[in-house]
């Protein structure tokens, strides 16, 4: 017998502002950063005004995670300590490992028009806090898109598994792959009436932000723009909309670990803050 999943809890995006004035809608709990375990946080840059995004986001350092950056609209350049040189297109994602250290910067490449995307930041455990960093980007042919009975899923990381009478029926796999905790990463769109049923692993921790329109889980309670939600244990996972709605849901499996968190740094603990505070000053946060 499976176990359908339900909503446990929704939040508000918070509107913020990073970077260089860059307005943001924001999902992330401060106070307990396990909330989304293993995720940290999950921000969304989005507008037609050039002024609410043109200072972009200038170099800075990050240890500890992993972030995630995907481009619905618009163009931005990242660059980092390493020599990668990377421009996010629509519909493109890059995924960087900070490990023991990165100094980057993402810029638009546009002065004008719309521009909306994500990043998402993806805890390390303390075994890999200290890895080199790495980075990866993929460019929009190379994420599989399903498509069935009004519903359309763009697979960035892990296995969409869909079921049709309670069994397997399409499925496909994205890109990234060998990620510790194991990430889903898929962007689903529900046109007006329609539903759709996916497999989830049971032991993961799951998110649905919705984007624009709405979304209801197992057909009750509902999900709206600009919030994000935790759901309870299950197998299952069913998700339908009245009006139409596009949702990011994320997948993986808890680290479990003590959170440390300053800035740009998540360590285990406050000393390993102050280390990376220290040898940000020194100049050898990154080699």
């Amino acid at each position: 017998m499976s176990t359908p999943r339900h909503i446990d809890k929704t939040w508000p995006a918070r509107a913020v502002t990073d970077g260089d004035g860059v307005r943001i809608n924001r999902n992330a709990n401060s106070k307990d950063m396990h909330t989304f375990d293993p995720f940290l946080l999950l921000d969304e840059m989005v507008s037609d005004d050039a002024n609410d995004y043109i200072g972009g986001f200038p170099e800075h350092p990050h240890r500890g995670f992993e972030t995630v950056t995907y481009m619905l609209e618009g163009r931005m350049q990242h660059r980092d300590h390493m020599g990668n040189t990377g421009e996010l297109v629509s519909g493109s994602v890059q995924w960087m490992t900070a490990g023991r250290g990165v100094l980057h910067s993402e810029m638009p490449l546009q002065e004008s028009g719309r521009l909306h995307g994500f990043q998402l930041w993806v805890n390390l455990p303390a075994t890999e806090k200290l890895c080199e960093p790495a980075y990866r980007e993929f460019q929009p042919e190379e994420i599989p898109t399903v498509t069935t009975a009004g519903v359309t899923a763009k697979v960035i990381a892990g296995q969409l598994q869909l079921l049709e009478n309670g069994q397997p029926s399409i499925s496909a796999t994205g890109p990234v792959q060998g990620i510790s905790t194991a990430p889903d990463f898929f962007d689903i769109h529900l046109t007006e009436g329609t539903a759709v049923t996916l497999s989830v692993a049971m032991q993961k921790k799951l998110l649905i932000y919705v984007y624009e329109g709405e979304a209801l889980v197992d057909g009750t309670k509902g999900i709206m723009a600009q919030q994000i939600a935790t759901t309870t244990a299950g197998d299952t996972l069913t998700l339908s909309s009245n009006a139409g709605g596009k949702l990011l849901l994320l997948a993986g499996e808890p680290i479990n670990e003590p959170i440390s968190h300053w800035g740009p740094f998540v360590m285990n603990t406050p000393q390993e803050i102050d280390q990376a505070l220290q040898d940000m000053r020194n100049g050898t946060l990154v080699q």
